[in-house]
């Protein structure tokens, strides 16, 4: 298609698509027309130029659309990063991706946010801002990409109400219809090819029994006639608006006549084959050569379509009868696609066009008689009908050819088709003969086509060969004549749709049908054009086609031949050139020939029968002709005169024997006879021959009667005339022709328009066909716009205009369009000839007048906008839209200001805060106007310039957000987001400084959301992410300094814009549904709820497109190509199995085989609610997976560079507060410290982690003075529990970053503290509460617990810290300096970073994960069952976090409840007490005067744990929320009064009488009389049952201990180590034992091994113990306070020494072990020998846990003669004891009495045989007293002696003390006595004297 520039850039001139095609057409234009100024507009409207506005639709050329890739969010458990690149290590593909990868898609990881948005393209001076440019300059990519990643301009702009759609004229459109091409590949018959075949094919609607396109000839030749065959057209492109099932291909043949005597055509009807002699074969040849003329032999049918089957073309495919298979005409020709909204179109150029295949017609059946169209279709005996069951009139049996006729069909494809190669019958409309239109007179009986009905057809033209089809050669035996043109059929419409000629056709089609005669003849029919009858020997005109399409224009042409009968029927088609101006003597001469068919000496000459005559005005005067003629014998000169007419004489006595048809296709002689009226007036007007009159007028007016179909052809040209009238006629004139175009254009829309807004001929007039004229005349808006203006003005002053007003306020966008191109063109046509190329048209200047009409006409049409706006009307929006769309127009037109003139009368016509349906209407201009190409530079660039529309546009849209309207404010987002989309994607402002310019236009916005904030707040989360999206990308591209201005302004407003950035991280947060761990998991009650959508996060746009695709019943994959401005949609070919959409899973059942399974989205939509489900996962979840995946990438890259942005922007602040450019005073920082800990607690991609480290450096290294205070002690325990939780992920990189951020606390800590002690505190604090979240332990494959790698790595982390050998590789893959944590800060002096204080801190926190773990691993189980275990873990949890006291008083106060629930009350008070001690301390050293050191030693004493613990330091840094704050004197009396009670429940009154002593001086301080008296009242009771216990006779015992030892692999970290238990007083050995055999017993289980108890206490030797049995021995110890015990020789037993206060602390145990020598464990006094263990457990009893571990073990031996002693001297101490005793002097006889008696009757009784005479008799006598020293003889009887002295004292005391009811038991001690004196005497003599 040619182009020529109009003038400048905004016309270019389209050459007419059907002008100058053919010498037929060119034969019209030679014509002299000027007579007829009709002829010369029609002429012009259907050759002149188009003249195309290529800014009216809006000029955008769009970048290629940004490739996203897949962003890594990392979680605990993951590491996709490390799996990402072991994989393409694996593959092989390691670095770069390979061309076939879809980075979009294939999840593949790249470093950056997203790439290639600009890769490959240079914008002139735009090219050095480069990609890498911008990437230097910012973190990550533009927020506003992935938040409207299917952004499309077009589906942006169509959703504007009454949106203008260019209209492509059918000529210049792709997607007319469907087009198939016919090719004949060959003919063979049986009897062979041995003369000349002739055929015709056509298209035909069977149902219609009417012709859809005209004939194709094509013509099959023997060799021998080859050399004088011409070229054929071997090809013919027949075209449909629609396919139906009624459509077919009707195929003819015909031949040369059949010789009367010669060899007759049933040759190649014969069943049996047929042999023809070289005699037969020359004869028929040599026929061929002679005679011209033919017969027809033999027609078919070839069905196209059907509806039976679906899936062709249209909704239809081949029959099952068709030949045709089914891929030719089937679902393989539907290309489809999807529109930027996702709706399935029908592709105008689909990617692969259906290979042609070849066809063999059906039976071809032979002409006996000839046969017309209305006898092709007849009726089954059954009723239906049927395509192939043709019969001729006469119901003869029809005989088959014996022949083959061979078809090569194929569905062209649009590119197949030059667009200017266009046939020379174009669109073109027929209807019914007009009611006005003249009679035809009686002779000619002429009938209306029933309906209406159109032609369209093209022109015969060249094209190219397709290289990809197949050539197709002649079968054996036939040879065609090929050619490589192509034959454009005619398409005869019949459809009821007309449309506008918008090309030059004056043509007439005729059909001669048949001849009545009165005998048989011969007959055929010359046809001829003759321009007068004058004289017949005159030749005729050449205007008749020939058959062949090389041959000129003939003067003759003749019909077939039909041999031998009386009434021959004709099936020719002939095809006539009218004049261009018919006159009444233009006609049709129709000569009737016959013809002798015999071979004479020369060929046949045939005779004249008679002549029929047609004029051409009775044939030009009706669409479709159906008629008779008379036929005369002879014609005299002037035959079309009626004298004449009367002496012709006529065959058949005058009767109408010639029956014919005719059809007229003419786009210049109209057959309705007041168009016809108006174009005789208009020739009368314009050539000025008579003054105008009334006659002008009424043929003005008389248009508004035309029908609008008949109206329809001659629209534009009529149109055009009456523009001309109101340009330059009077004002009568100007307001008929006004009044009659509107009346027009209004039934031309109602009739024709389907329901569009605006009719499509309307837009072709105005976009292509309207040119005001070409230059030759005024322009036409001034005209048109004062006498509507006049119109207008009247309505407004009250006349009555009537209903014409109404219809031209619908149809003001024509007028209003009209008006604007007629001032671009005179705009173009006057600065054409000056403009420098390459220049822009400078603004057309309006006079005053002109624009004074235009501005009334506008406020007049605005205030029938508000009134009817009021009322709801619909034409009140439609009228608000064509305003906006003039004022459009007119920004590119004439002078921006005073379009800025009708905008500002706009807003003031509706300022503020209007109505619900004026402000949409307010939104809709907007939506117009704002979408201008040059909106962002008008009215211009110079900063002094005010962008009017900008601040208009921002305005609104903040007025609109305080609408009560939610859909309004949602639609104003929408315009924002639409806008900057525009802007971004547009390829004209990709340079950073275009970026600025548009941030500075739009950054005022940012400024009236700050003044009202509530205004913001009270929108919806979807119109908040609108608007941020929007803020974020403004200011991406703004300048750094407009941006630190605005921060200078004042603290608050600079606070509310941080608040904005918050909002944004809320809003933006990428969640992944269903993640685990830590961080990036959609909580499981917020996963599926909100609006049915897909994403909340994402572009509304972005649902709707999803919504649609969604919809198809196709297979589809989405892929974003780098070559259009929005996303296209690519149909791979797959396999039937894979073709069908996604089955999309029903959110109530996820079975396939559920009955309900949901088939649609709607369904399953449907049942999401019923079930009540949120529907928002059960939609995602219908997807696609290929547009689930697409979603989550979009989503994932909208939150990395939101978030990244927001990184950019804390960064700039930063650097602008250093440098002092902020001048106000920020005392926290919490305008950023909010935003840092936002980026810390939310999933963040790795590419975010990479920027945000050096980020956090600076901000640490600049700020540290201010944000280790305690004023931010809040901020700084979010950050550290962030880092904390980062170094517990999987990911290295991630970890890494971590532990540099902990790093550079410390760094800051010890700058700024000289130390790390608050820091400590606070790195504890937080991994106090990270520990609650961390999963510890996980589970093994046997079910038991092992820790988790979440711990591992984060002891791995924290270990990391304090490791000095890799910390400066720490920093480089973190992108910081190596000596990042030796700098200095500002206005630092000396560095005192110290490793041996981080590697303390690191052990600290190691500690505390440790103990952490530990807890972890027992289970509820264990916890449940071992009571031992379940104290250890929570005091191991206490003395991990010793250093913050609320964290040790907590874990504390937990292992005290656990006590007291297993009624160990000691142990619960030594937790009471231990808390009580914290505090203390901590008040102690704060300087408090309440308790001193001494009552913490007091404290001690109770609880010997205390010793060593300080909490001064801890104290000291206090952090928010932990601290000294809570360590009171109050807390510590509730704690002490704790432990008084739990000593109380365990019978410890000594430690109850110390603790109440340290209460007393408080209630003393505080004068708290009532508390005292009731502390001195337990005194009393706590003394009197310390006396009760002590004067028992039995000793009192607290608890009995225990000694275990574990031996055995399954005890795990038990195993090897021994341990003393403390238990209650009334648990035995035996008890203990099953006590610990069922907690251990099912653990030795697990272990595959078996449990076994050693009761005794001898020693374990581990080599000779069974490695597959566990050993645990348990023994009984006691404990002890006696340094010297070891060496006693004494027995222990309980005694009254013991039960002192000291002696209630114990960290020593002892147990004795009897054994002999001889291996035995017993034996006689004289073997038995003694082993004492001692045990020194880790700390003091009671303890915080029932166990102890035993630290130290001592033993020592004993013969069995110091066993002996020992015993001896055990008796005579525990007697001395009972003798020394104070209740002595307290005169308690009876208890005193009774506990000497017990164990005087053990010591003096001689039965007892172990007692002294056993030892006696064992020693002295015998041989042992050999083998005894001298020395241990002594020793015996010293301690013999000892022992009778103090048994002769015991029983003078007993004397004394017993009454005479004691008398008789004191004497048989005596003689007891007196007994073992004398025995002993035997032994030792010496006793005698000494008692």
């Amino acid at each position: 298609m040619g182009e020529i520039a109009l003038s400048g850039q905004r016309f270019r001139r389209i050459p007419h698509p059907y002008s100058g095609q053919s010498a037929d057409v060119e034969s019209l234009l030679s014509d002299n027309v000027e007579p007829w100024p009709h002829l010369t507009e029609l002429l012009q409207n259907y050759t002149a130029d188009w003249v195309k506005d290529e800014s009216k639709y809006g000029h955008y050329e769009s970048v290629p659309t940004p490739v996203f890739e897949n962003q890594i969010f990392e979680g605990p458990d993951t590491d996709v990063e490390t799996e990402l690149r072991l994989s393409n290590i694996r593959l092989g593909r390691y670095g770069d991706a390979t061309d076939d990868e879809d980075p979009t898609t294939s999840g593949r990881y790249s470093g950056g946010l997203f790439s290639g948005r600009f890769s490959g393209r240079s914008t002139g001076s735009d090219a050095p801002d480069s990609t890498v440019t911008k990437a230097s300059k910012h973190y990550g990519g533009a927020p506003l990409l992935p938040y409207e990643p299917v952004f499309n301009w077009l589906a942006a702009r169509a959703s504007v109400y009454g949106q203008r759609t260019p209209e492509i004229p059918t000529a210049l459109s792709s997607s007319g219809g469907l087009k198939i091409s016919v090719k004949i590949a060959s003919l063979n018959f049986q009897a062979g090819l041995v003369e000349p075949w002739y055929g015709t094919i056509c298209l035909y609607h069977r149902e219609k029994r009417e012709k859809l396109s005209e004939d194709f000839h094509f013509r099959c030749l023997p060799p021998e006639f080859q050399d004088e065959a011409s070229n054929y057209p071997r090809k013919a492109v027949f075209s449909l608006e629609a396919p139906s099932p009624a459509i077919c291909l009707l195929v003819q043949l015909e031949k040369h006549v059949t010789e009367e005597g010669g060899i007759t055509p049933s040759i190649y009807t014969r069943k049996e084959p047929v042999h023809l002699t070289e005699r037969d074969k020359q004869k028929l040849q040599v026929w061929a050569k002679m005679i011209p003329f033919r017969e027809p032999f033999a027609w078919s049918i070839l069905p196209l379509f059907d509806a039976i089957v679906t899936g062709g073309v249209g909704g239809f495919s081949s029959p099952t009868n068709s030949p045709l298979p089914p891929g030719v005409l089937g679902s393989a020709l539907m290309e489809t696609s999807l529109d930027s909204d996702g709706r399935l179109i029908a592709d105008s150029k689909p990617e692969s066009v259906s290979v042609p295949v070849l066809v063999d017609v059906p039976t071809l059946h032979r002409v006996k008689e000839n046969y017309t169209e209305e006898m092709l279709l007849v009726e089954h005996p059954s009723g239906q009908s049927s395509m192939l069951s043709f019969q001729e009139p006469k119901r003869k049996v029809q005989k088959p050819v014996k022949a083959t006729l061979r078809l090569e069909i194929e569905r062209l494809g649009s590119d197949d088709h030059e667009t200017d190669c266009i046939s020379e019958c174009g669109s073109f409309n027929n209807y019914s003969f007009d009611a006005d239109s003249h009679s035809l007179g009686a002779s000619f009986s002429g009938r209306s086509a029933q309906g209406l009905e159109s032609t369209k057809t093209f022109h015969n033209g060249h094209q190219k060969s397709n290289s990809g089809h197949r050539d197709l050669q002649a079968g054996i035996g036939s040879s065609l004549d090929l050619r490589r043109s192509e034959f454009r059929a005619v398409e005869f419409r019949l459809g009821p749709k007309p449309e506008p000629l918008s090309q030059l056709l004056h043509l007439l089609y005729v059909y001669p049908q048949s001849v009545t005669l009165n005998r048989k003849r011969n007959l055929f029919i010359r046809l001829e054009l003759r321009v007068d009858d004058g004289d017949i020997r005159k030749p005729p005109l050449e205007a008749l086609y020939p058959r062949d399409a090389d041959s000129s224009m003939q003067k003759y042409v003749h019909t077939q031949i039909d041999a031998n009968t009386k009434t021959p029927h004709f099936h020719d088609e002939f095809k006539v050139q009218l004049p261009t101006n018919l006159s009444p003597d233009h006609h049709l001469l129709f000569t009737f020939f016959h013809v002798e068919l015999q071979t004479k000496l020369e060929a046949p000459k045939p005779v004249v029968v008679g002549y029929a005559v047609l004029p051409l005005l009775f044939a030009s005067q009706v669409i479709r002709l159906d008629g008779t003629l008379p036929i005369a014998k002879e014609l005299y000169p002037n035959y079309l005169k009626d004298n004449v007419k009367d002496r012709l004489e006529y065959l058949d006595d005058g009767k109408t024997v010639f029956k014919l048809r005719s059809r007229l296709c003419s786009s210049l002689y109209p057959v309705n006879e007041r168009i016809r009226d108006f174009f005789s007036e208009y020739d009368r007007h314009i050539l000025r021959t008579s003054p105008w009159g009334n006659e002008l007028m009424e043929a003005v007016n008389a248009l508004k009667n035309v029908e609008a179909s008949a109206m329809l052809q001659f629209l534009q040209p009529c149109l055009n005339m009456l523009l001309r009238m109101i340009g330059d006629g009077g004002e009568t004139l100007q307001v008929a022709a006004f009044r009659s175009m509107v009346n027009i254009i209004t039934r031309v829309q109602g009739e024709t328009s389907d329901g569009d807004e605006r009719n499509r001929y309307l837009v072709q007039y105005l976009d292509y066909a309207f040119d005001d004229f070409g230059g030759r005349h005024d322009p036409v808006y001034p005209g048109l716009c004062s006498v509507w203006r006049s119109l207008a003005r009247s309505k407004a002053k009250g006349y009555r205009v009537g209903p014409v007003y109404d219809d031209v306020l619908s149809m003001a966008w024509f007028f209003l369009e009209l008006i604007v191109k007629s001032m671009a063109l005179e705009q173009s046509r006057t600065y054409s000839e000056t403009l420098p190329p390459g220049e822009e048209l400078p603004p057309l200047q309006l006079n005053d007048e002109v624009f004074k009409s235009i501005g009334q006409l506008y406020d007049c049409l605005l205030t029938e906008v508000q009134e009817r706006g009021k009322k709801g009307l619909t034409l009140a929006n439609k009228l608000n839209s064509s305003l906006g769309f003039f004022c459009f127009d007119l920004l590119s037109v004439i002078e921006p200001r005073q379009v800025f003139e009708l905008v500002a009368l706009y807003f003031s016509k509706f300022c503020g805060v209007c109505e619900t349906t004026i402000h949409e209407y307010k939104l809709n201009f907007l939506s117009i106007i704002c979408d201008h190409d040059l909106f962002v530079e008008m009215p211009g660039r110079d900063p002094t310039e005010r962008n009017y529309l900008a601040s208009m546009l921002m305005q609104e849209l903040f007025i609109t957000w305080d609408h009560e309207d939610p859909a309004l404010k949602a639609k104003a987002c929408r315009i924002l987001v639409q806008l900057l989309c525009k802007h971004e994607y547009d390829l004209r402002y990709q340079s950073l400084d275009d970026k600025l310019y548009i941030a500075q236009r739009y950054f005022p916005l940012v400024g009236l959301i700050l003044d009202e904030m509530p205004v913001f707040y009270a929108l919806s989360s979807s119109e908040k992410r609108e608007i941020l999206v929007c803020v974020l990308h403004i200011l991406r591209y703004l300048d750094d300094g407009s941006l630190v201005k605005s921060w200078q302004q004042n603290i608050a407003r600079t606070r509310l814009f941080f608040k904005l950035l918050e909002e944004c991280q809320e809003l933006f947060e990428y969640k992944k549904a269903g993640a685990d761990g830590l961080m990036g998991a959609m909580p499981v009650n917020e996963q599926g709820k909100g609006t049915l959508c897909y994403s909340e996060k994402l572009s509304p746009a972005v649902n709707h497109f999803l919504s649609e695709a969604s919809r198809q019943d196709v297979r589809i994959l989405l892929q974003v190509t780098k070559s259009s401005p929005g996303p296209q949609w690519i149909f791979p070919q797959v396999s039937p199995d894979a073709s069908t959409f996604w089955k999309r899973v029903s959110p109530v059942s996820n079975s396939p085989s559920s009955p309900n399974q949901p088939h649609s989205l709607r369904e399953a939509l449907a049942q999401a609610q019923s079930a009540g489900r949120g529907a928002g996962m059960a939609l995602k979840e219908s997807l696609h997976p290929m547009l689930r995946q697409k979603l989550d990438l979009w989503e994932e890259n909208l939150s990395a560079s939101v978030m990244l942005q927001l990184l950019e922007i804390v960064a700039k602040f930063m650097d602008a507060a250093s440098s002092q450019a902020i001048a106000t005073d920020y005392t926290k920082l919490d305008c950023i410290t909010s935003i840092i800990s936002g980026f810390l607690g939310r999933s963040q991609p790795l590419p975010f982690w990479k920027a945000f480290f050096p980020v956090f450096n600076n901000l640490f290294s600049q700020y540290g003075a201010t944000l280790m205070s305690r004023d931010n002690d809040r901020f700084l325990k979010q950050v550290a529990f962030h880092l904390l939780r980062l170094g517990v992920f999987r990911n290295e990189s991630i970890r890494k970053r971590a532990v540099v951020g902990l790093q550079i606390l410390i760094r800051t800590a010890f700058h700024y503290f000289q130390g790390l002690s608050r820091l400590r505190v606070l790195l504890t604090i937080t991994l106090s509460e990270l520990m609650s979240d961390v999963q510890v332990t996980q589970h093994r494959m046997d079910g038991s617990l092992e820790e988790s790698g979440e711990s591992q790595r984060l002891r791995r982390s924290l270990r990391q810290i304090a490791q000095e050998n890799i910390s400066t590789d720490l920093l480089r893959e973190s992108g910081l300096p190596e000596g990042t944590l030796s700098a200095l800060p500002d206005g630092g002096c000396e560095q005192i970073w110290s490793w041996a204080g981080v590697h303390e801190l690191s052990n600290s926190l190691l500690k505390a994960v440790e103990a952490a773990v530990g807890h972890a691993l027992l289970g509820p189980e264990v916890m449940t069952a071992d009571k031992y275990a379940t104290a250890e873990a929570y005091y191991g949890l206490a003395r991990a976090y010793s250093n913050v006291p609320d964290l040790h008083i907590m874990w504390l106060l937990y292992l005290c409840e656990v006590h007291q629930g297993n009624q160990s009350y000691a142990e619960a008070a030594q937790c009471a007490v231990s808390v009580a001690g914290v505090v203390m301390q901590a008040i102690v050293s704060k300087g408090d005067h309440m308790w001193g050191k001494e009552h913490v030693e007091a404290l001690r004493k109770i609880c010997p744990m205390l010793t060593g613990a300080s909490f001064g330091e801890a104290a000291s840094a206090e952090i928010e929320g932990y601290g000294s704050s809570k360590l009171t004197v109050e807390s510590a009396v509730k704690y002490l009064q704790l432990a008084n009670k739990l000593f109380v429940q365990g019978e410890l009154f000594h430690f109850c009488a110390e603790i109440l002593e340290l209460i007393i001086p408080v209630h003393k301080a505080r004068r708290a009389y009532g508390q005292l008296s009731k502390c001195h009242t337990s005194l009393t009771s706590i003394y009197e049952a310390i006396v009760e216990q002590e004067s028992s006779p039995i000793p009192f015992s607290d608890a009995t201990y225990y000694r275990v030892g574990f031996y055995g692999e399954s005890f795990g970290s038990l195993n090897g180590k021994e341990y003393v238990y403390r238990e209650a007083r009334d648990v035995r050995l035996g008890d203990i034992m099953r006590n610990l055999g069922n907690i251990y017993e099912p653990r030795v289980i697990e272990g595959k091994q078996s449990l076994h108890i050693i009761p005794d206490s001898r020693q374990v030797k581990p080599e000779d113990l069974h490695a597959e049995i566990c050993y645990m021995q348990i023994t009984s110890v006691e404990p002890v306070t006696e340094d010297d015990i070891l060496e006693s020789r004494r027995d222990r037993h309980s005694s009254k020494s013991v039960t002192t206060v000291s002696a209630r602390v114990f960290n020593r145990f002892l147990y004795d072990t009897p054994f002999t020598k001889n291996g035995k464990s017993q034996g006689g006094l004289e073997d038995q020998w003694k082993r004492r263990t001692v045990l020194w457990t880790e700390g003091s009893f009671p303890a915080l846990v029932n166990r102890l571990t035993v630290v130290k073990s001592e033993s020592r031996e004993f013969s069995p003669i110091e066993n002996a002693i020992g015993m001896i001297e055990t008796r005579t101490a525990a007697l001395a004891g009972e003798l020394d005793d104070n209740r002595l002097n307290e005169g308690d006889h009876p208890s005193r009495l009774q506990s000497l008696q017990r164990i005087l009757q053990g010591s003096v009784a001689v039965q007892v045989n172990s007692g002294v005479l056993g030892v006696c008799a064992a020693f002295f006598s015998g041989e042992p007293s050999t083998r005894l020293s001298a020395q241990d003889l002594q020793e015996l009887m010293a301690a013999l002696m000892e022992f009778m002295a103090v048994c002769k004292k015991a029983l003078r005391i007993h004397a004394r003390l017993i009454t005479e009811e004691d008398q008789e038991f004191h004497s048989q001690l005596v003689i007891g006595f007196q007994s073992l004196t004398a025995e002993l005497s035997h032994f030792i003599p010496a006793i005698l004297s000494g008692f």
